[in-house]
């Protein structure tokens, strides 16, 4: 199945033009590799929640509770190339058609044995499942199948925290950890019932003996510290952040958000149209840190351009709380250009993950542009469907770029314009004003007197302010 064409990464390779930059963040990504064979840890498979998460030979398993078989194969496709951004090997896939996982080890009982013989058979250490497991369910399928297992949730996180990079970044996946791990720490033996409170065994008799505090209470404790400690952290770093938005609002400079599902080349489009140079690789969450960068519509009017964090199916509820600040920038925005992968086997599924992502936001999601990226790719009925299913779209390739000045064009129209109109003569020494105006302002007409530079334009009311000692009467021009 997993060697269909589909979501599983095809060779590693990725193409990149001129306008993405030298790329030495990928050179570094890749300059640090996995040597198979070289793993000291142990065989007991009860220290899963305390070993790094690893992942080398791994065997995917899904559980299929509705939809066609199409979906159901691209999703465990998708989880082949999940696991394969995250280091690993990818074995073989199982799917088991059921009503509903089963609540004492996700697949059958049968079936997990049937994964055992697997698991022996291809000599794969870790196995996938394609959905968010239950405390008991993980250790009941770890009984059964002898090898460690993880489910999407924690395969995510494991992506998330290779690739953040930022201080912001780093806090908000070590957070979303904490918030997985805290409800599935469980002990094994006296490990972890043991008292580590109490003075009971220390012979100092009556009125000094209680029960202490368990090994996973404190271990609780300390967890839910570090939580609290995180969040006020990323509660300050947000600070920063909002300064600077608020700035861009009183240079009334309009502002473009970048949102899509993973790996549709929001990155890609990001540096053709600003030339910045982001990370390109063909993986999964590839970029996790948001980048803003200035850009300009044809008539020259300046804008900001965010990339935000990738979407996937079924997001980890864990992520979207951790980043919901980094989000924000899609909520702020004038324009959202929501990039879809165009040669995906089932982009609309795509459109509608993203959808319910910002819907759990609960903020005003600004006026949506549907950019159909990768065009060179895919498929000209695909391209015709959803262009057909869409209200305002257009089609585009970040790699040739096609379409791009359309894009542009695009962009120009939709994007909130300035709304006081002036009627200004500004000296030649104020050349700079004259800058400002074309670029955060809409020149309607523009002369060149003895006295200076005489000029009609729509500007922002901010802008109007410090026009005010050089405005005219509109008899006088």
């Amino acid at each position: 199945m997993l060697s269909r064409q589909g979501t599983a990464l095809a060779d590693g390779n990725t193409r990149w033009g001129e306008h993405d930059g030298d790329q030495t963040d990928l050179a570094d990504r890749q300059a640090l590799r996995r040597v198979s064979g070289l793993s000291t840890e142990l065989e007991d498979v009860t220290e899963v929640e305390y070993r790094q998460l690893r992942l080398e030979k791994v065997v995917l398993a899904g559980v299929w509770t509705s939809g066609s078989t199409t979906d159901a194969e691209n999703s465990i496709r998708e989880l082949a190339a999940l696991a394969e951004t995250a280091g690993s090997q990818v074995l073989d896939g199982v799917l088991q058609r059921r009503t509903s996982p089963d609540p004492g080890t996700y697949l059958g009982k049968g079936k997990a044995e049937e994964l055992r013989g697997i698991v022996d058979a291809t000599g794969a250490d870790t196995v996938v499942c394609d959905g968010e497991l239950s405390p008991s369910q993980r250790r009941g399928l770890e009984d059964v199948v002898k090898v460690k297992v993880i489910d999407r949730t924690a395969l995510i996180l494991d992506i998330f925290a290779q690739h953040a990079k930022s201080k912001e970044g780093k806090a908000q996946v070590e957070l979303a950890q904490y918030e997985y791990l805290l409800p599935r720490l469980r002990g094994w033996g006296e490990s972890m019932s043991r008292q580590a409170g109490g003075q009971v065994g220390a012979g100092n008799g009556m009125g000094s003996r209680g029960p202490g505090e368990t090994k996973i209470e404190l271990d609780r404790r300390r967890i839910r510290a570090k939580m609290a400690k995180l969040r006020r952290e990323i509660a300050e770093m947000k600070t920063s952040r909002v300064t600077m938005r608020d700035s861009r609002r009183r240079n009334a400079v309009p502002s473009v958000a970048i949102a899509g599902y993973t790996n549709a080349g929001k990155s890609s489009l990001l540096n053709r149209l600003t030339g910045a140079g982001v990370l390109v690789e063909n993986a999964l969450f590839a970029t996790l840190d948001p980048t803003i960068r200035r850009a300009a519509t044809p008539d020259g009017r300046e804008f900001t351009l965010a990339d935000t964090v990738g979407f996937v199916r079924s997001l980890p509820t864990q992520l979207v709380e951790a980043f919901r600040s980094t989000l924000e920038e899609v909520g702020d925005s004038d324009l959202l250009l929501h990039v879809v992968d165009g040669s995906h086997p089932d982009p609309e599924s795509q459109i509608t993950a993203v959808r319910s992502v910002l819907a759990e936001l609960k903020g005003d999601v600004p006026k949506e542009i549907v950019v159909i990226n990768k065009i060179d790719a895919a498929d000209p009925e695909v391209i015709d469907r959803l262009i057909l299913r869409e209200s305002q779209v257009i089609a585009v390739s970040a790699r040739t770029g096609e379409g791009i000045d359309k894009l542009l064009d695009l962009i120009q129209d939709e994007l909130p314009r300035p709304d006081v109109q002036v009627e200004v003569l500004v000296p030649y020494d104020r050349g700079d004003l004259v800058s400002k105006i074309h670029e955060r302002g809409e020149i309607l007409s523009s002369e060149h007197v003895a006295e200076g530079t005489r000029i009609s334009a729509r500007v922002s009311a901010g802008m109007a302010h410090v026009l005010e000692p050089y405005r005219q009467e509109v008899a006088a021009s």
